[in-house]
């Protein structure tokens, strides 16, 4: 099932999440195609207004406590995310690897929370573009791949391929490269028996469906073009 995640970051009032809402669901009347999934990830203040009252598309969080309880001002746990009706969680976006300084044991932690509290966790991985320079795709991948190595392989997993390169900066990576990157996280993964890739990295209306039909890829991880419903919706093939 091709699936389409809808990542906002540090955007939209509750407002704004709600005119969103209603124009996502206006092109919606029918209902989602078969073989679509929606998911919105809405910063935690706008979750109740993203939400779709007729079940359309799920609400995803974009980042998660790495401890299930207490004196950790700031923090919002899997369990409070799950009770405000979250399904997916993002766990290991570069955003909060290379901003935030998130590192492999934080990222276990926080996959291991959000099971806990029965989330599916969207899981980035990706390379900076010197690493890329350097040849150093397929390692940075390996060792990102080695944070899930105690995550059960029979639990449903969702992987975000997101060269760190193409984030925000309007160069997508080729179908090739997304294609070529998908091909490796499928055997560093081959243990894992219910897995979906996407990928993200300046997604467009323009060369999304290319993106999609040439790379294997199940679906996208949309950032800044997920903003604009009718973005969102053109990317997903919607009608």
């Amino acid at each position: 099932m091709s699936f389409f995640v809808a990542n906002w970051k540090l955007n939209k009032t509750r407002l704004e999440a709600r005119a969103f809402a209603e124009r996502l669901g206006a092109r919606l009347p029918g209902g989602v195609p078969s073989g679509v999934e929606l998911a919105v990830a809405p910063p935690l203040t706008a979750l109740d207004a993203a939400r779709d009252p007729r079940g359309r598309w799920s609400l995803a969080a974009q980042n998660v406590a790495a401890e299930s309880s207490g004196a950790f001002t700031g923090e919002v746990s899997a369990r409070m995310l799950a009770d405000a009706g979250c399904r997916y969680v993002i766990v290991g976006h570069s955003e909060r690897r290379h901003i935030f300084g998130e590192g492999g044991a934080v990222l276990a932690h926080k996959l291991a929370r959000a099971r806990e509290a029965d989330l599916i966790p969207i899981y980035c991985v990706g390379e900076t573009e010197q690493e890329r320079a350097e040849g150093m795709t397929v390692s940075v991948l390996e060792a990102q791949a080695g944070t899930l190595a105690a995550d059960p392989p029979e639990a449903p997993l969702v992987v975000a391929y997101e060269p760190v390169w193409a984030i925000g900066s309007g160069r997508a990576a080729t179908p090739e490269d997304a294609g070529e990157a998908r091909r490796e996280i499928a055997r560093l993964l081959s243990a894992r028996t219910s897995l979906r890739f996407l990928y993200g990295g300046s997604v467009n209306p323009a060369n999304a469906e290319d993106l999609l039909r040439r790379s294997g890829m199940d679906g996208f991880l949309i950032g800044g073009a997920s903003l604009s419903a009718d973005d969102f919706a053109a990317i997903a093939g919607l009608p």
